[in-house]
């Protein structure tokens, strides 16, 4: 078997128009073909930003000129000819068939055994080079692992060995074999309903094998590397989706093909509107940033994209996704939106808090420690120096809603500290009970630095409440045993059946005059009691009321807002190991392997 006779119609593909015209004809087939879209999309990644010297010397390599960006500049699109594609296509599906015995495996009902899985996988990790840089970029599609075959074998990266797993069974019919997806891992599902998981790649700088293993003690010891449970379970469109997100445009670290740009843009347009990212939160923040970058006439604006992956992520996987918060705060954060920038960072944190940090979960690690010890103490710098008195300006540089007046009120907003608080919090609350430590004293420096950014008067307006009172008030009504009032943590609430919305601390606005307080979340009790007959009612809080989830920051709590930052305190809190029960148990060695092409960091153009 090889390519459809309306496949080969299609060829050549002499520009995106026509890659993109491909994918439309493939997204609405039942049954996408995973290896020729693979095939397609790394030989065009691979001639517009691996090799972007027009090769003159390679037989059957030629280059269709179009417009460039400039008046009278032109720009030059590999032309993926029929012969080319349809030459790796037959090399990938000959390969596999050839080393896959399918009588040897029984299917019974249809559905594929672990052995078989766990055969095809030997076939793709059989023949990886033993010695190759595996984060190297433009390594994960089929045609990196086609053309890259030799002695020393061929090339791929984590995700790109899980990928062409599923490839493979495709090609040999295994209808079931499914790619899974948390935010920094990929492996499959298989059998009746996808209820089977099996290891197929590694994770992090090493090459250990833990092929053919089910996911089931990541998903037990609450690691974020495998989302609880909550992970993406693709069917063969979100597989597609899957490549177009992995699409590298980086020519340099400094550089970006603009081709590359427009054809991943176009693409995630396509699976957009045939419904296939609604269940894919990082594919949804993919596309808002590359539309923050070139929007596209007519299309939804990148904020209410970004939203749109936060909702997919608490409507199907129970909000216990990371990234779509980062993406949003990212964005905030490049259009100096500090207030919403500080809320969606303290978003991330209070998802975090109810993971436990285990080794494998060190990229995430990294995302926070860079956040809290480098972007906010830089932001909040910028802010301050922007709210310099307005006599220190010249003429026309401080007006009613410019963003100098707009960044420089950030720090007197109590809910922005609030925010800042409820972001610590959820870090702090992650590592209890985890068998890996997050903070030490660095975190605790710049902790100190951003919290002084916000003057006494300031944060002396929000009003932390620790869930000790509440506790003690339900074990004094409900308990027979005084000493149950005294326990020393909070409780663990019940887990809902149904997905909840954000897990998020409760945060509530000062009301108008007048208005009745906001009620608390249900199931959470209001702070204080009803007041005594005839006494008058106590005045509402003036600003944000916080509840924090962590022992440490409960035992901060008088010096957040005390008049003056005592810093060696908070420090000595902050750091303290005492109150973080850590469990005995053996870890693997740290690993820092991400699946890099959905977090990149930008570059000029």
């Amino acid at each position: 078997m090889g390519l459809k006779p309306w496949q080969k119609a299609l060829f050549p593909l002499r520009s995106v128009e026509d890659v993109v015209r491909l994918f439309e004809a493939e997204l609405q087939q039942e049954q996408p073909d995973l290896v020729l879209l693979s095939l397609v999309l790394g030989f065009v990644e691979h001639f517009l930003a691996v090799n972007r010297v027009i090769p003159t010397n390679v037989p059957g390599i030629s280059f269709e000129p179009r417009p460039g960006p400039e008046p009278d500049s032109l720009t030059y699109f590999p032309v993926a000819e029929l012969s080319i594609v349809a030459a790796l296509y037959a090399r990938f599906t000959a390969q596999i068939r050839g080393a896959v015995d399918l009588s040897l495996y029984p299917r019974p009902e249809g559905f594929s055994s672990r052995e078989l899985v766990k055969k095809v996988s030997d076939v793709i990790w059989n023949s990886l080079s033993r010695s190759y840089f595996k984060d190297r970029a433009h390594i994960q599609s089929l045609f990196s692992f086609i053309t890259g075959r030799g002695p020393t074998g061929t090339k791929l990266d984590s995700s790109g060995v899980a990928f062409a797993v599923v490839g493979a069974c495709q090609v040999l019919g295994l209808p079931d074999v499914h790619l899974a997806l948390s935010e920094d891992h990929a492996w499959v599902v298989f059998g009746r309903d996808g209820e089977q998981t099996a290891e197929v790649t590694w994770h992090g700088k090493g090459n250990e094998d833990r092929r053919g293993q089910t996911v089931n003690a990541g998903v037990a010891e609450r690691s974020w590397l495998y989302l609880k449970g909550s992970y993406l379970r693709c069917d063969r469109h979100m597989e597609v989706a899957f490549m177009v997100c992995a699409i590298n445009p980086s020519i340099d670290l400094h550089t970006d093909s603009l081709e590359l740009l427009q054809l991943q843009q176009r693409l995630l347009w396509v699976l957009y509107d045939m419904g296939h990212l609604e269940r894919y939160p990082m594919a949804l923040g993919n596309l808002a940033d590359l539309e923050e970058l070139e929007p596209t006439p007519g299309r939804p604006d990148p904020l209410s994209i970004y939203h749109k992956g936060i909702s997919s992520a608490r409507k199907y996987y129970n909000n216990e996704h990371i990234y779509p918060y980062m993406y949003l705060a990212g964005y905030h954060c490049r259009n100096k939106n500090v207030k919403e920038a500080l809320e969606a960072w303290a978003d991330t944190a209070t998802v975090i808090q109810d993971y436990n940090y285990c080794r494998e979960d060190e990229e995430i690690y990294k995302e926070f420690f860079d956040v809290a010890n480098d972007v906010v103490p830089n932001l909040l710098k910028e802010v301050a120096n922007l709210a310099e008195p307005p006599e220190e300006k010249g003429p026309g540089e401080r007006g009613e809603g410019s963003p100098v007046q707009a960044g420089g009120s950030a720090l007197q907003d109590p809910e922005c500290f609030a925010h800042l608080l409820r972001f610590y919090d959820g870090i702090c609350k992650w590592e209890e009970g985890s068998p890996t430590p997050v903070l030490h004293v660095g975190w605790a420096t710049f902790l100190v630095q951003s919290l002084g950014r916000f003057d006494g008067q300031v944060r002396q307006k929000v009003t932390i409440v620790a869930r000790e009172a509440e506790a003690n008030e339900d074990d004094e009504q409900g308990s027979e045993d005084p000493r149950e009032g005294r326990r020393r943590g909070p409780r663990r609430e019940s887990k809902p059946e149904e997905p909840p919305l954000p897990k998020k601390a409760p945060e509530r606005r000062r009301p108008s005059p007048g208005q009745r307080p906001d009620k608390p979340p249900a199931g959470e009790k209001e702070e204080g009691g009803a007041p005594a007959p005839g006494a008058p009612p106590a005045p509402p809080p003036e600003g944000p009321v916080l509840t924090f989830q962590s022992e440490k920051m409960k035992g901060m709590k008088e010096l957040l807002v005390a008049a003056k930052i005592n810093s060696s305190a908070i420090k000595l809190q902050l750091t303290a190991q005492s109150q973080v029960q850590m469990k005995k148990q053996k870890v693997s060695a740290p690993r820092d392997y991400t699946l890099a092409f959905l977090k990149r960091p930008r570059k000029s153009l």
